[in-house]
């Protein structure tokens, strides 16, 4: 895993609109990145709508999320379209920059071997050094995690 006070990896990949979004388009506010295995599954569905419900709160703070997984643009389409979801998704088909944020290698399933993306989260500051580090989250709840986490100090939760 990448450590707190890394600088964060730059990224280029394409969105579910088939827009080009690298890291460096959120230079000057924190960015959540977080990484999930499969658009349309149980967790992944559970995590995406939980930023996604999370954005206002996280508007207001200038925090930007995108989640990145190994899914093609036209399942992430299809994915985003289905929960409305208004925050970006990212292709990483070859899980390239997930290997980058320490997020892809060898899993097992059902018997099987195989690659794959891991369900990490990372904060990213305004200045692209990683602030927080989240690995092998659940998906339920984790948004809010995130959220309480990136809560000023001085603001009573």
């Amino acid at each position: 895993m990448l450590d707190v006070g890394d600088e964060a990896p730059e990224f280029e990949l394409t969105n579910q609109h088939g827009e080009t979004v690298t890291r460096s388009d959120f230079e000057g506010q924190r960015l959540v990145v977080y990484f999930y295995p499969r658009a349309n599954t149980e967790g992944c569905t559970t995590e995406a709508c939980g930023f996604n419900d999370a954005l206002p709160r996280l508007d207001d703070l200038d925090v930007a999320v995108v989640g990145i997984s190994d899914d093609p643009v036209d399942d992430i389409a299809d994915f985003a379209a289905d929960y409305a979801l208004e925050f970006d998704l990212l292709s990483d088909e070859f899980g390239e920059v997930a290997t980058l944020y320490d997020s892809y290698g060898e899993k097992r399933m059902f018997g099987k071997t195989f690659d794959g993306v891991f369900r990490n989260t990372y904060v990213v500051g305004p200045d692209g050094r990683i602030e927080a580090v989240y690995e092998g989250v659940s998906p339920d709840g984790h948004a809010d995690e995130v959220l309480a986490d990136l809560q000023p100090a001085d603001i009573a939760h």
